[in-house]
């Protein structure tokens, strides 16, 4: 697992969900441990999308329960 991509993404969290970065944990739930919504996922799937020049199915993304899962696809599709 890519550090660097872990990083990116819990700056992305911490800014579009507005927490505190110190709660971004990979096994952190977007849901239960960072209080998304799913306009508040959407959200970020789409920074995501911009900052890493990536692009993720919506079908994909409906599957990201935890960071963790965010961060490994993420490292899927970048190598």
């Amino acid at each position: 697992m890519d550090n660097k991509t872990f990083d990116q993404v819990k700056q992305l969290i911490a800014e579009k969900m507005e927490v505190e970065p110190s709660k971004v944990t990979l096994d952190a739930s977007f849901r239960k441990d960072l209080g998304a919504d799913s306009l508040d996922t959407y959200e970020l799937i789409y920074a995501i999308e911009e900052e890493m020049g990536i692009t993720i199915p919506d079908e994909k993304a409906n599957e990201f329960e935890t960071v963790r899962d965010a961060v490994e696809y993420l490292d899927s599709q970048l190598d």
